[in-house]
């Protein structure tokens, strides 16, 4: 029964039910009986009157509208704000308009008898509807917020598929055109702002957010709204899946941070492929997070062969079981070396013979290089220096750099350490036919060593959650899209540019604690503490992408941008680090303070020169 046919059946009952109360009201109170009300002129107008000012009444509460759907005590009580209004214009109407009286013991016999009546009839629906839904496995009743394709995607499977647990019970959508609409029989209930009413009456457990194209903060909304409740969320795969028809209700996953902050990855362009395809790529730090990432990103365009190279034998072991699965007609080579050992690193080279590098292995965690500077310098530096002079040597087509934000105006080891790579692969680029080039980029989400694993640990143990200053922010993005960026910047490099990441607006530290926490099903400071700690050694509230010196060029891709120098920098690389190397030994408050002391003297030289021109 369409919507329409329905409010028109509900209409007329409630016409009948007021007619009846009206009529049984005159009998009590005057001893009039239905054919003496007709035979009457003011008592027919009277009727008709009452009637109509009632149906008015109920429509300006949207009880046809919500009877349907919003089964409960909300409805009733709609019903009797519209009756009770009712009587008081018909009183209105009557006595001071035509001057006619009425009985108030009638008047009050009407109100509560039509009360009775119309209300009655709905309790009987709300009934019937709880007795449909109590022979309803109790289990994921399931609500889906979304009533677009996506959300009918979701809905034609979960109806479809006996294997499923889930019972659907209603959609939710904000668009006013699909409100009092049926998808397969299913009802839209509301709106967002009615999630938690629905929760609550329809007894729902999971709820299914089903609108893989709208903002993250509507989603964080949506989430907020579920998590003062019991249920759980889940979201539909990306928006490409179900573009192409690809989703499967199987694939719907829990809510996680990465749908509050990722953004949409742009669909890659076929210089990615033009460029990789039928070549030999090797990937240092392979096993990391970004690294693996590179990996089956890298085997996706068809690539002659992948080496995978690693200091750490398990982390590599781990990726190259699933790109074996994934993809059985790549050939891979699983290589344990370290980068700071430079003849191992050259043997590697020599024998791979690789066509296109990307240099992801990095010591990255800014505490614990405090705490190690040596290392730091031996593996971000001179590990650095050693593959890329293996990659010049061997004529390397192309050679891209993995850096980071925390390389510019860098106060910590690590940032330092990075920048000075920066520098070596910019002076690499001037001598080589290698394409060298750079990608400076912010934190990615859930990387080993970020702040997303730590806060879930926390939060699992119950708090306190861990955040080192209220101010503090980051750029952030997922690992997909970083990497994916990073190849696109490899398809575009000519040799020496620095391409800097689309990061969009960076993000609260304890915006990010919070929402994990929420994520979880608890309230922040409520349920699960946040304590602050104080910034840690080596950090800053926040991190930059660019220098003053640099001049932001933009390329062919929407989200790369190319760093300019604005003079070449002040950088005897052979002078510099055969100094460097020989204070390895020396202390560890001497090599910061060296490192220091000459990335300032080159940031405080280009500065100079900028103010002069």
């Amino acid at each position: 029964m369409t919507y329409k046919i329905r409010m028109m059946l509900v209409s007329f009952i409630d016409m009948v039910l007021l007619l009846i109360s009206f009529s049984f009201s005159s009998y009590l109170v005057m001893d009039r009986n239905i054919e003496a009300i007709f035979l009457n002129k003011v008592d027919t107008i009277s009727l008709i009157v009452y009637v109509l000012f009632s149906y008015i009444c109920l429509l300006s509460m949207k009880s046809y509208k919500t009877l349907w759907y919003y089964s409960g005590l909300r409805e009733i009580q709609n019903v009797a704000k519209a009756l009770t209004l009712s009587i008081c214009l018909f009183t209105i109407y009557f006595s001071i308009i035509l001057k006619e009286q009425f009985l108030i013991i009638f008047l009050i016999l009407l109100w509560m008898i039509s009360l009775s009546l119309v209300a009655a009839f709905r309790l009987i629906w709300i009934l019937r509807k709880e007795s449909v839904y109590s022979h309803v496995s109790p289990h994921k009743r399931t609500l889906i917020v979304g009533a677009g394709d996506a959300g009918t995607m979701v809905a034609r499977q979960i109806l479809l598929s006996k294997e499923l647990d889930y019972t659907l019970i209603g959609f939710v959508d904000d668009n006013p055109m699909k409100q009092n609409m049926e998808i397969f029989g299913i009802p839209v209930l509301g709106t967002k702002n009615d999630i938690r009413y629905l929760i609550k009456t329809y007894r729902i457990s999971d709820v299914i957010i089903a609108m893989p194209s709208v903002e993250k903060s509507y989603i964080l909304d949506i989430v907020k709204i579920c998590k003062q409740t019991s249920v759980h969320v889940k979201i539909l795969p990306r928006v490409r899946d179900v573009i192409h028809g690809q989703l499967s209700v199987n694939e719907i996953r829990e809510v996680n941070v990465k749908d509050l902050i990722g953004r949409e990855i742009m669909k890659p362009t076929s210089r990615i492929n033009n460029y990789i395809r039928n070549k030999s790529v090797l990937i240092t730090g392979a096993g990391g997070s970004i690294g693996s990432e590179l990996v089956l990103q890298v085997a996706q365009y068809d690539p002659k062969n992948i080496i995978l190279v690693g200091h750490g034998e398990n982390s590599i072991f781990q990726i190259g079981m699933p790109l074996k699965e994934k993809f059985p007609q790549i050939e891979s080579f699983l290589v344990i070396e370290d980068i700071q050992n430079k003849s191992g690193i050259e043997k590697v080279f020599n024998h791979f013979q690789p066509d296109i590098v990307f240099h992801a292995a990095a010591h990255k965690h800014v505490p614990l290089m405090e705490a190690n500077i040596e290392i730091a310098v031996r593996n971000n530096v001179f590990g650095t220096l050693h593959v890329a002079q293996a990659a010049s040597h061997i004529g390397v087509e192309r050679f891209v750099y993995i850096s980071t934000d925390k390389a510019v105006y860098p106060i910590n080891v690590m940032g330092m350490t990075k920048r000075i790579g920066e520098l070596i692969i910019q002076q690499f680029s001037e001598k080589s036919s290698t394409k060298f080039s750079i990608v400076r980029f912010g934190n990615v989400l859930e990387s080993r060593g970020s702040v997303i694993p730590i806060f879930k640990k926390q939060i699992e143990a119950g708090g306190p959650v861990t955040v080192t200053h209220p101010d503090m922010v980051r750029y952030f993005m997922t690992i997909p899209e970083a990497v994916q960026l990073v190849l696109e910047a490899g398809s575009l490099s000519n040799g020496g540019e620095v391409f800097v990441l689309d990061m969009g607006e960076p993000v609260k530290i304890v915006d990010i604690a919070k929402n994990l926490i929420r994520l979880s099903g608890f309230e922040p400071h409520i349920d699960i503490p946040i304590q602050f700690t104080g910034i840690r050694p080596g950090e800053k509230l926040k991190e930059d992408l660019f220098y003053e010196h640099e001049e932001i060029m933009p390329t062919v891709h929407p989200k790369i941008v190319i760093a300019i120098p604005k003079k070449k920098p002040n950088f005897d690389m052979e002078a510099y680090l055969t100094e460097l190397e020989q204070l390895l030994f020396a202390s560890q408050d001497q090599i910061r303070s060296f490192l220091s002391e000459m990335l300032q003297k080159n940031i405080s030289s280009e500065k100079k020169d900028d103010d002069k021109k």
